[in-house]
Formats: C-alpha cells, sequence, structure tokens
C-alpha cells in the first residue's frame, strides 16, 4: 500500500468496511499475514526456538494463566527468561506453547485486533467472540503448523457478562475448546494437567490456585526437558497473570517466587509433591 505525497492516507483506510484488522489486512496486504508467508524447505536438523509450558485454572475470583520461562532448540535450551503470558485485552490474557517467534506475532496481531474491533465498534468483543478471532488466526497458521513452525495458545479471560473466568484451548488446526475448570498445553502439558487434576478444586481463593498451578509447572519441568522449573540461583520462576473483575493483572515476581520457594522446600522432603486422599 503505498500513500501518495500530499494526499493523506489511502481511500482504504478511511472506508470503514470492516470491524476486523485481520480482513483488512488480508484485502490490502496479504503478505504481511504470517500464515501467508511462503517458507523455504527446511535443511534436515532444523531447529527453530519451541516454548513450552501454559498451565491455566479458574477460581473464585476469575482466572490464572501461568507459563514456565524456557525456550528450546532439539535438546538445547536457547532462553531460560522467556515469557509466554501476555494480556490480550483488558479483561483477557493468551499464553503462547510452540514455535516461539511465530507465537508472539501471533500474540500481538491479535492484540491488534481486538484492539482495532473496539476502536471501529466503540465496544469490545464478548469472550466467545475473542476467542473465535483468535480460533481464525490459529488456523490461518496451519500451513506453518504443517512443515513443524506450530501455535498452541491458551486463551482465558473474565467474562463481564457471566461474572466468571474461562478458559479456551486450540489445536494446530484452529479447533477450540472450553476448558471447565483447567487445562495445560506444550510438551509438559500431560503431566501439568495430571497434577491439576489432583489438586484443583472448584472456588480455589487466589493464593491456592496460584501454588496448585506452581505445583503444576513443577511436576511439567520435573518430567519434561523442554519445561524449565523454578531456578533458584537465577531467581527465574513462572510468569502468573490473574484476570479478574478489575481486569489483568500480573503478578509481581517476588509473590511467584514466595510460592515457588516454598513449593521447592516442601519438594526437598517429599520430591513426588503434595499427595492427594485415596477416597
Amino acid at each position: 500500500m503505498s500513500i501518495q505525497p500530499g494526499n493523506g492516507l489511502p481511500p482504504a483506510f478511511m472506508a470503514p468496511e470492516t470491524s476486523s484488522f485481520l480482513d483488512f489486512l488480508a484485502a490490502q496486504a496479504p503478505e504481511l499475514l504470517p500464515g501467508n508467508r511462503r517458507l523455504p524447505r527446511p535443511h534436515a536438523g532444523f531447529e527453530a526456538p519451541h516454548g513450552t509450558t501454559i498451565v491455566a485454572a479458574t477460581y473464585a475470583d476469575g482466572v490464572l494463566i501461568a507459563g514456565d520461562r524456557r525456550v528450546t532448540m532439539g535438546n538445547v535450551i536457547a532462553h531460560r527468561e522467556y515469557e509466554k503470558v501476555f494480556p490480550a485485552d483488558e479483561f483477557s490474557a493468551v499464553g503462547i506453547a510452540g514455535t516461539a517467534g511465530i507465537a508472539v506475532e501471533l500474540v500481538r496481531l491479535f492484540q491488534l485486533e481486538l484492539e482495532h474491533y473496539e476502536k471501529i465498534e466503540g465496544t469490545p468483543l464478548s469472550l466467545d467472540g475473542k476467542a473465535n478471532r483468535l480460533t481464525t488466526m490459529v488456523r490461518g497458521n496451519l500451513g506453518m503448523a504443517m512443515q513443524g513452525l506450530a501455535v498452541v495458545p491458551v486463551f482465558a479471560g473474565y467474562d463481564v457478562d457471566r461474572g466468571a473466568g474461562r478458559i479456551f484451548s486450540y489445536d494446530v488446526t484452529g479447533g477450540r475448546t472450553e476448558e471447565t475448570g483447567y487445562t495445560a498445553t506444550g510438551s509438559g502439558s500431560v503431566y501439568a494437567r495430571g497434577a491439576l487434576k489432583k489438586l484443583y478444586r472448584d472456588g480455589m481463593a487466589e493464593d491456592e490456585v496460584l501454588t496448585a498451578a506452581v505445583q503444576a509447572l513443577y511436576d511439567a519441568a520435573d518430567d519434561d526437558s523442554a519445561t524449565g522449573g523454578p531456578d533458584l540461583t537465577r531467581r527465574l520462576f513462572p510468569l502468573v497473570a490473574l484476570v479478574t473483575e478489575d481486569g489483568y493483572r500480573r503478578l509481581p515476581q517476588e509473590d511467584v517466587e514466595a510460592v515457588a520457594r516454598s513449593v521447592v522446600e516442601r519438594r526437598q522432603e517429599a520430591p513426588g509433591g503434595p499427595q492427594a486422599p485415596l477416597l
């Protein structure tokens, strides 16, 4: 799209044809959409940085979403301090697993999509509408996913109409599922979900759901080499965000550190973590 000197923005920018920035971009500059890029055939042994693991859980006041900090390339740790949890807008958050660079780009485009809609329509999308928009974006990345560059997000938010937190998980094809209570994605998700299955209860308080999330990420790191556990030496701990009726809030690292250190201390006595009753 070229801007003519002295003429201001092109007419396409001034025509209120759609409230979707994705649709606008697809019409005006489709080559800028991540899923429309033509990629060379990857050479043997090619490894892109991948991030895991994300957990999310609803609780009494809303919803929590958390992620570890590690990014790997094959068997190599590429980053130790990567951020995988982001605000989508005032009342929602998204966590990413999969190809790190593409995932972050998708999140930024998603943030822009929600902001654009609100500016054009004068009101934010419903939580279901936001989840649907993310479905479209994940599905648009299917071609890259088929080449090994998959992005698998978790979307969580506070539904102001229902007065409750809600969670949506996705697969690489854009398939969307609303989860009840909790979910996890990424290479350590099997272990994290297993931990949450034993620890999670409906209506948990904020400190309880935070502890359960840190325990779940610890279990994921314990069995999955791609998931980073609490690093006491470097003071690296999970990123945790809460979304309530007051909006998105990222927990200070000092608060997460206090819980993580308590978990590590208890694990020295019980390496397998807290045990649920048999009945």
